[in-house]
């Protein structure tokens, strides 16, 4: 009985696995994007490169791992929906490629969430954006938005859920603990900020 629910976290975790912006800036000739920047895969990286676009379809790729974990679990049970996305989640964060160094998980998360609780992904979606609109720090928009996903379970009385949400929450901002550092040193760089001489 346990086998099931065993193969989709597996499938959810090798999905999410996969460092989409690693991957697409080596074969656009950009080399490797843990030496640029921050050091992080996410596309707030990528766009650190210069390429706009390349930065858009890692945000949109790792959004869409995350989706397509939990539909596809979704087509089998109703039940391993979670489990996927769990294993999604981890997977970005945790790549056993890149010694489970990897991401800091809103684009995954987004897509998660989105695929679970439509609603509540939107929520994410606006709080993310408008965090961004407003502060111009993607580690801000980043957590906040996460912050927001088990507060939007709640309000939407998607109560089994929010365990999981809740630590899925707890990780964005554990993997996010140096920007909290620069931002409270004042040393975090704005999204289109120019480098300082």
């Amino acid at each position: 009985m346990w086998v099931e629910p065993i193969l989709v976290l597996l499938f959810g975790y090798l999905l999410g696995s996969i460092p989409f912006g690693l991957v697409l800036t080596r074969l656009s000739g950009g080399g490797d994007l843990r030496q640029t920047g921050s050091g992080n895969i996410g596309a707030t990286n990528v766009l650190r490169t210069g390429n706009k676009g390349l930065a858009a379809l890692t945000l949109l790729l790792d959004m869409g791992k995350g989706y397509a974990a939990v539909y596809i679990a979704l087509q089998i049970s109703g039940g391993l929906g979670v489990l996927a996305g769990l294993g999604a989640f981890l997977g970005h964060l945790y790549p056993v490629w890149l010694r489970f160094d990897g991401g800091k998980g809103v684009a995954t998360l987004l897509g998660i969430v989105t695929a679970l609780i439509p609603m509540a992904g939107l929520i994410f979606a606006v709080t993310w954006l408008g965090s961004l609109a407003l502060w111009r720090y993607s580690s801000v928009a980043g957590m906040l938005a996460a912050i927001s996903v088990p507060i939007a379970v709640f309000a939407l009385g998607e109560y089994a859920m929010m365990p999981m949400f809740i630590g899925l929450a707890l990780l964005v901002l554990w993997k996010h603990r140096s920007n909290i550092e620069r931002l409270i040193a004042g040393e975090e760089p704005k999204v289109g900020a120019k480098k300082r001489a």
